[in-house]
């Protein structure tokens, strides 16, 4: 049935979301909670400051660690990290990531939207993967105060998620907050504001350009438990998946792409039943899924 997956992603989503945050007296009362579970990183990008969070973003985690003054590496963050890469992919960016869900949201608003020239996307997609690098990693390592220590550079100046979960609504219960707002709230503030604009005319654009999480997890996607796959005997050439992307990917060339988000819209569009996506942890591959798909053709 049309719909039905689309359904039951918006589903996880919403359930994703208030998992993230389930600490919802914390709005209430303008406190960020502290408990420990804040010790666990959660996979999407979601702000440690939310008075809602009940666990860590692992970027903002990441940072903390390495602009540290004991110059420790974080193997416990880039563990996890890798554990939830090699199981989901970005499989995370489409299902779990509450700022991925908000972008969706943003994007349904009616209005006309805009389509990226091909060579201005590919180019503007590396953007992220120098937002990983430079200000999540090099930055805290290198630039240090007199203290040995380092601000988390992506928080503090470009991440948007933490003035939309964090500032505001802390803001919004803090009166002495209030009277201490200055020009780096207001710059985080233009920047939130931007990523909205552009996300109400461009399919989710912090992801596809500047999210360093996603980043992360595209470099795993090929690797990831996780996996899509395009049966080249059913599928007709009627580019009708690659149509409904949203990300771009062209799915009948690869379908595993980096920027795929696994969202299912190419498995929904599908009229031919050609497009299979699952968790595979054993030895079992999709073609050997065709295989068994075959034999029961035959048979019947």
């Amino acid at each position: 049935m049309r719909g039905k997956y689309k359904f039951k992603r918006t589903v996880i989503q919403i359930i994703s979301t208030l998992l993230h945050n389930a600490n919802l007296k914390g709005f209430a009362e303008g406190r960020i909670y502290t408990g420990n579970s804040k010790m666990a990183c959660v996979p999407g990008l979601n702000c440690y400051s939310c008075p809602g969070a009940v666990g860590s973003c692992p970027i903002g985690a990441m940072q903390a660690v390495l602009g540290g003054r004991d110059y420790r590496f974080t193997y416990y963050i880039l563990g996890t990290l890798f554990f939830f890469g090699i199981i989901f992919g970005r499989w995370i960016c489409g299902f779990l990531c509450p700022f991925g869900f908000f972008q969706d949201l943003l994007y349904k608003i009616k209005v006309p939207k805009v389509n990226v020239p091909k060579k201005l996307d590919r180019l503007m997609r590396f953007i992220k993967y120098g937002m990983l690098l430079l200000p999540v990693f090099l930055l805290p390592i290198f630039l240090i105060n007199q203290f040995g220590m380092a601000s988390p550079y992506f928080c503090q100046w470009i991440c948007p998620v933490g003035t939309l979960e964090g500032g505001i609504p802390l803001l919004a219960n803090n009166e002495n907050l209030r009277q201490m707002v200055g020009f780096l709230f207001h710059w985080k503030l233009a920047l939130l504001l931007f990523i909205i604009f552009l996300s109400i005319l461009i399919y989710r654009p912090f992801c596809k350009y500047f999210c360093p999480l996603g980043a992360f997890y595209s470099l795993l996607n090929r690797f990831s438990f996780y996996q899509m796959h395009v049966d080249s005997q059913r599928c007709t050439g009627c580019k009708a998946c690659e149509r409904a992307c949203k990300m771009n990917v062209e799915v009948t060339k690869n379908i595993n792409s980096l920027e795929c988000i696994r969202c299912g819209a190419c498995k929904e569009a599908c009229e031919e039943g050609a497009i299979q996506s699952g968790f595979y942890f054993t030895k079992k591959t999709f073609n050997d899924a065709d295989s068994d798909h075959e034999k029961h053709h035959n048979i019947a």
